[in-house]
Formats: C-alpha cells, sequence, structure tokens
C-alpha cells in the first residue's frame, strides 16, 4: 500500500510541473487543437508517465496507487493528462502479458521518452463497446501477422510510435467461446505509416482531444509482436481497462477538486446585493453537494488503486469508482457554471473548457449505462439483458 507521505511527495512535484504550464498555455492549444507536446515531454522527462514501469527498465516502480495520485493531481491544477494517460493504462498489458524479450525490447524506451506508446486500437466504428464483436483481422502470413479493418476514437494515434492494437485472429463462428479468438499487438505506427499501410484522419470534437480514426490495409506486423498467446487478447485487455478506469476516475476526481476550488473561492469573493454571493443557500450548497460526492468517490478509485497494488480484483471496485467521480465531476462542473452566471462561458476563466472535457467521461472509456449493467449482472447477480 503507498504511503501518505509518498503520495504528498508526487502531489508536490506535479504541482511545481502544472505551474510550469499555466491557463494560457491550455487556452492557446484548445483554441488551435494543438497536441500538448511541450507538457508531455515534462511529464516524460520528470518519470511520471513511467510510473507503472519496474525499475529494472527504467521506470518508477510505483503502483497504481500512485500513478493514479499523478492524474489526480494534474487535473486538479487545470492541466489535462488526456494527451498521455494512454501510455499508463496500456503498460499493463505489456507488464503483465508481455514476454521478458518484448518488455527488454519497448520498456525502457517507453520510460526514457525514445518511444510513446499512446495509441489504443479497440473500438470500432460498428461494435462500439461491444468488444467482442469487433471486425478488424490479424491473419498470420509465415512470420507475420496481416492486419486489415478500421478503429475509431483512437486518441493520440497521430503523436504515438506504437498502439496496443487488438484485432480477431480466429472468425466469431470458429472459438468454442465467446471471450477467444482475439489477440493483443504491438504495432509499429511509424514503420506501418512509411509502409502507406496505416491511414489516420483526425476527428474534430467539442474538446481537444487529439482523437482519430485509423485505417489498416495489409499492415505487417512482426509474430514476435504478438503479446501473450493468440486468441486470448480479449482476457488481457480486461485486465488492463480496470487499472484504465481507475486512472481515469482519478483525473475526474481533479476536474471535481479544481471545478470546486475555482466556485468556492468566486463565490466568497463575489459580492452581490451587498453580501457574498456564497452566502446564499441556493448557491452554496450545490458546491458543498459536489465536495461530499467527490469525497465518497475518492474513497472508492484509492480503494480500488490500493486493492490492484495488492494483486486483487478490482473490477467492482474500479468501475463503481469511475462512475462516481465521473458524475462528481461533473455535479462540481455544473455547479461552478451556476456560481459564475455568464463569466462561466467566457474563455479567460478556463471553466468552459474544463466543463468539455470533464463531461466526456461519462461517456468513455466506458459509459455509466456500461457500467451500472456490470454492477447489476456481474456483482449483484442479477439476469443479462438482451
Amino acid at each position: 500500500m503507498t504511503r501518505e507521505a509518498d503520495l504528498t511527495a508526487i502531489q508536490n512535484s506535479i504541482l511545481a510541473l502544472c505551474r510550469r504550464f499555466p491557463a494560457e498555455y491550455w487556452r492557446e492549444l484548445d483554441r488551435e487543437r494543438a497536441y500538448p507536446t511541450a507538457f508531455v515531454q515534462a511529464i516524460t522527462q520528470e518519470g511520471f508517465l513511467g510510473a507503472l514501469i519496474p525499475e529494472e527498465y527504467g521506470g518508477s516502480g510505483l503502483g497504481l496507487r500512485a500513478a493514479c495520485a499523478i492524474l489526480q493531481e494534474i487535473h486538479k491544477n487545470g492541466c489535462n493528462a488526456g494527451a498521455a494517460h494512454a501510455q499508463m493504462y496500456t503498460m499493463g498489458t505489456l507488464l503483465k502479458h508481455g514476454s521478458a524479450a518484448q518488455k527488454s525490447q519497448w520498456l525502457p524506451k517507453i520510460a526514457a521518452g525514445e518511444l510513446r506508446l499512446q495509441a489504443f486500437g479497440v473500438t470500432e466504428p460498428g461494435s462500439g463497446s461491444e468488444t467482442l464483436a469487433l471486425s478488424t483481422t490479424a491473419v498470420r502470413d509465415g512470420d507475420t501477422y496481416v492486419v486489415n479493418g478500421q478503429k475509431i476514437w483512437t486518441s493520440r494515434a497521430e503523436h504515438s510510435d506504437f498502439m496496443i492494437l487488438l484485432a480477431r485472429t480466429t472468425p466469431q463462428e470458429q472459438v468454442a467461446r465467446k471471450g477467444e479468438g482475439l489477440s493483443v499487438f504491438m504495432l509499429d505506427m511509424n514503420a506501418a505509416r512509411a509502409a502507406g499501410t496505416l491511414t489516420i484522419r483526425p476527428i474534430r470534437t467539442m474538446m481537444n482531444h487529439a482523437t482519430t480514426e485509423v485505417f489498416f490495409d495489409n499492415v505487417r506486423v512482426p509474430a514476435q509482436n504478438l503479446i501473450g498467446q493468440e486468441g486470448q487478447g480479449f482476457r488481457y485487455i480486461l485486465d488492463g481497462m480496470n487499472a484504465e478506469r481507475s486512472l481515469i476516475g482519478a483525473e475526474c476526481l481533479g476536474d471535481a477538486e479544481w471545478f470546486i476550488d475555482k466556485a468556492s473561492k468566486y463565490v466568497t469573493d463575489r459580492k452581490v446585493f451587498g453580501r457574498p454571493l456564497g452566502a446564499n443557500q441556493s448557491i452554496q450548497f450545490p458546491i458543498a453537494r459536489a465536495y461530499a460526492q467527490f469525497r465518497a468517490a475518492e474513497l472508492m478509485v484509492a480503494q480500488a488503486g490500493d486493492r490492484f497494488d495488492a494483486g486483487l480484483q478490482i473490477g467492482e471496485e474500479a468501475n463503481i469508482g469511475k462512475m462516481l467521480a465521473s458524475e462528481a465531476a461533473w455535479a462540481a462542473a455544473e455547479a461552478c457554471v451556476q456560481a459564475h452566471g455568464g463569466f462561466a462561458f467566457a474563455e479567460e476563466f478556463d471553466i468552459e473548457r474544463k466543463f468539455r472535457e470533464t463531461r466526456l467521461y461519462q461517456v468513455a472509456p466506458v459509459s455509466t449505462n456500461l457500467i451500472l449493467a456490470y454492477i447489476g449482472q456481474n456483482v449483484l447477480g442479477m439476469p443479462r439483458s438482451y
């Protein structure tokens, strides 16, 4: 279990780093829909993106609880880790299921910032969150696999050297169990683009999230880049998804803190009819309620991190933590907007930017409805819906 003193040291380091990237930096990026290259380089150089990589491979060797603290603190201080967070949660697949040779080949370079592993190729236009229905194929041809298909909402693909790719290696009708037949690969995106077999198209969205759709046209992937056993990739990806949900939950917690702090200070200083705006219970209570939601969600996200670091299953805790944290962030965002009134829509207050950014997390990387279905069916044992 991560010590509180260690978490405090991490938070202080993040605070110092974030001060180098003030609000003006993020506003300009948002206007131009530009990638925060300088910020990503800084958190890489400080070792934060290598937090989950063992020390023997050049990483920090920290646990999930500490990684969550890193992302929470980044968002608490008005920055956004969305441009780099995948490098943390994709680590789980490679760390847990990669061979010794694969880890030795890639992890030191990722930890040093020589390679970026930012892209996660899972979602497809026709399958969405129904991962087992994906149709991108990887067909064995000698010592390579040939990949054809399409992925969507593949964020950071333009800024990544490698992608963790989930593709079908056995037709769905030929597998004994529906969770089989999918495999995971480390795909060298630079090599594929140079060969003209991989195309990336940006998707402009309401927030600056550098997301894209990716097309594979006979992309050749060396067989040695297969992670684990062929056909078992869905299970490997699920391991990483639980860590992902905790890390995203931590970002939501940071957003909630930012909104609550912003709102609390504003309504304390702002005078209306001769008294502080925050003296009105209609203004004060939503902010207080959002804080209560934040604290409850924080406990669940922390529990997920501690259990993961102890080697325990965290499906329930990770899903609930992510759901509660995303809802707490949205409640805080709503309270902050209402408290500021028209000023909330002015770019210089940064609220409208953060408002757009935090809304994403009730939809992705897993929607609230899917989390509720997981709780109902897998935790409470209720019937599956059809």
